[in-house]
C-alpha cells in the first residue's frame, strides 16, 4: 500500500490545500460541533487537528493519531506554540488506534483510508472507539488524474467507501466535494 512519507510533510499544508480545504470551514461542514470529543485518524501535521481544538469546547479533547511519532512532533510544536491545551497526541498502530471504547463522538480521517491494507478491520477499530450515535468524515483524493495526490491505482473511490462503510454497518448522512480533488462522506 502507498504510505505517505514524513520527509514529504510540507506537501501537507500549502496555499492550494488551504483554498480546497480551508481546515475550519472544512471541519463545520463536517458537522464537527463545540460539545464533541474528536479523533483525528491520520492527523499528520496537524492541519486539522489545531483547527478542531479551536472549535470545540476547551474541556472536549482532541486526539491527535499518528502512526508516526514524526508527525506527532509536528502537532505538538503547533499546539504549544498557540497555547492549545486540549490536544492529546497518541502514536497508533495501523489497527489499535490505543483509545478506551466509546471515548469519542467524532472520528476524522483525511486521505487516509486508501493507505490501508484491511479497510474493515480499521472500521472495526473505529467503530470500537466511537460513541453510540457517534459519527466518523471520511476525506479522499478522487480516483482520476489531479496534479497532486497519490498514484490513482492507489485511490479508493467514493462508491468503494460508501460500500464499505454499509458493508459495516454505517449510514451515510452526508457526501461532500471538494474542487476537482476530494470527496468526502460523514457516517453514522
Amino acid at each position: 500500500m502507498h504510505k505517505f512519507n514524513p520527509i514529504n510533510k510540507k506537501k501537507l499544508d500549502n496555499e492550494w490545500r488551504r483554498e480546497v480545504f480551508p481546515p475550519k470551514k472544512t471541519l463545520e461542514l463536517l458537522g464537527i460541533e463545540k460539545n464533541d470529543t474528536i479523533a483525528d485518524i491520520g492527523c499528520g501535521i496537524g492541519y486539522f487537528t489545531i483547527p478542531a481544538a479551536e472549535i470545540v469546547d476547551i474541556n472536549n479533547r482532541i486526539y491527535g493519531l499518528d502512526i508516526s511519532q514524526e508527525m506527532l512532533d509536528e502537532v505538538e510544536i503547533k499546539a504549544e506554540s498557540l497555547g492549545i491545551k486540549n490536544i492529546t497526541n497518541v502514536k497508533t498502530d495501523e489497527y489499535d488506534l490505543k483509545l478506551p471504547d466509546n471515548s469519542v463522538s467524532f472520528g476524522l480521517m483525511v486521505n487516509v483510508l486508501h493507505e490501508i491494507e484491511d479497510k474493515e478491520r480499521l472500521l472495526k477499530e473505529i467503530n470500537r472507539i466511537t460513541k453510540e450515535n457517534g459519527k466518523l468524515a471520511i476525506i479522499e483524493w478522487k480516483k482520476k488524474e489531479t496534479k497532486m495526490g497519490p498514484p490513482v491505482h492507489h485511490r479508493i473511490s467514493k462508491d468503494e467507501v460508501i460500500k464499505l462503510c454499509q458493508n459495516n454497518n454505517l449510514n451515510v448522512e452526508k457526501e461532500f466535494e471538494w474542487a476537482d480533488s476530494f470527496y468526502g462522506v460523514v457516517v453514522s
